[in-house]
């Protein structure tokens, strides 16, 4: 079985590498091909791939290239994981909208939108050479904004796109821990499905755990009523006790930007630097030494890097003295590799899993249109990827999704057209951009700093 990841060269490989080779792997991949556009970075990680590979049990052969066809020829599954702009592209997202007083996230607002602009035409390239030459692949996208991604890349490939994300997956084994279906001490890889059921409903980085029965029981009311059992549970934590008492649900992390924009942008702007610009700090610190090292120092020095990064995630969302400190037990709960390597061996005819996925509407939420992308439980087996419905979505939650997803639309019909217009009237869509004026400052200001959205409109 071939496995690409485009995006190769990217700081997270090691560890997916690591996972395909363990003993425990409960899938069997031949060949790793690792495609990159940076091709120096490619060689940095096969540097610490090839120190790796002779202690792992199972390594899969490890090819490497910067041509995409080849990389895409033959392949089973291809992981899309590519950043499009690098990191100063990042920045220019943040910083563009944190001059104008607008939250500046990579993912969450008009950072969001501005780095669809720059991927959308990427990844439709990606999923028509995909489409000719492996058809019959399965392509998961974890390419931000995931979910217009994915959107995106369904007009040609259908089903045959999932989106993932590991942050509510992440929420719900912090959940099912809090509530006791999960041993002390496990990682809770894998969901008992005969004893746990959930109701999950939203978009990437904007959805809810509404329900957590365990054994026929809803455990979530038990679970918000317990001080004990939200310490445990960083979404909580982040967005407060009294609020996911008051709304009666879990929140998926980002909605923090959401509920807590003034503060977020404020400490955000009042930052030394932008999550951006620590991340672009940090691995140009890296691959500069990495150039010179031998693959066993290379190898520390990403474990010192990732460790670092992992604890300062979402730094602006903590106490200034907390800014680094995250607990353990949530940085172990993430890690893309794990949901990824599930939901292959899913689709490859191994045990049947219950995952949260981004997949197409269909009438599951039906106030929204039916082909846009919607995050929700889903049972995945060698037939495929199968939504689960959610019970009825209504009031703020639904209020919120229905603006966001106006605006993904927007924007992604924006890039379909090339036009301006409607890219500006995507920006004034989004809840987090509360002027049309400010909406088309932000245009201006993404198209003259970063040439990928300039092109857009070319």
């Amino acid at each position: 079985m071939k496995l690409t990841v485009i995006g190769g060269g990217g700081f997270r490989i090691p560890q997916l590498f690591e996972a395909l080779g363990s003993e425990e792997a409960p899938i069997r991949v031949t060949e790793l091909h690792l495609h990159d556009i940076a091709a120096e970075r490619l060689e940095i990680i096969k540097k610490m791939l090839d120190h790796i590979a002779p202690r792992l049990p199972r390594a899969p052969r490890l090819t490497v290239g910067t041509d995409l066809d080849e990389a895409v020829s033959g392949a089973d599954f291809i992981f899309s994981a590519m950043r499009i702009g690098g990191m100063d592209g990042r920045i220019a997202d943040e910083r563009t909208a944190l001059e104008l007083g607008v939250l500046g996230q990579e993912t969450v607002g008009p950072g969001g939108l501005a780095y669809a602009l720059r991927t959308l035409p990427v990844v439709t390239q990606l999923a028509h050479r995909v489409r000719e030459l492996a058809p019959d692949a399965w392509l998961i996208n974890f390419t931000n904004p995931a979910g217009l991604v994915t959107e995106t890349m369904r007009r040609i490939l259908g089903d045959r796109v999932i989106g993932i994300c590991d942050t509510p997956i992440g929420l719900m084994r912090r959940a099912t821990r809090a509530a006791g279906a999960v041993p002390p001490g496990s990682d809770g890889g894998r969901m008992d499905l005969d004893r746990v059921d959930f109701d999950y409903v939203g978009l990437n980085h904007l959805g809810w755990l509404r329900r957590l029965s365990i054994d026929g029981v809803d455990r979530l009311p038990e679970l918000l009523a317990s001080d004990t059992a939200l310490a445990h549970i960083e979404e909580a934590r982040l967005v407060g006790f009294d609020w996911v008492r008051t709304i009666g649900a879990l929140p998926n992390e980002y909605l923090y930007y959401y509920y807590y924009t003034r503060e977020a942008t404020e400490r955000i702007r009042s930052g030394v630097e932008t999550r951006g610009e620590f991340l672009k700090r940090q691995q140009e610190r890296f691959y500069a030494e990495a150039q010179g090292a031998g693959p066993a120092e290379t190898l520390d020095l990403w474990e010192a890097t990732l460790r670092e990064r992992e604890f300062s995630y979402m730094a602006e969302s903590r106490a200034e003295e907390d800014r680094d400190a995250r607990l353990e037990e949530d940085v172990e709960d993430g890690g893309y590799q794990k949901v990824a390597i599930e939901l292959m061996t899913a689709l490859s005819g191994g045990e049947t899993a219950m995952m949260i996925l981004n997949v197409g509407n269909r009438g599951n939420v039906p106030e929204l249109p039916e082909d846009a992308v919607i995050e929700v439980p889903c049972r995945v087996d060698a037939a495929g990827v199968h939504p689960q419905r959610v019970a009825p979505v209504s009031g703020d939650m639904l209020g919120l999704m229905r603006q966001v997803k106006a605006a993904e639309q927007l924007t992604l019909e924006a890039s379909l057209a090339r036009d301006a217009q409607l890219a500006w009237r995507g920006l004034a869509a989004h809840p987090l951009v509360d002027s049309v004026a400010v909406a088309h400052r932000l245009l201006d200001g993404y198209r003259e700093r970063i040439p990928g959205v300039a092109a857009a409109f070319d």
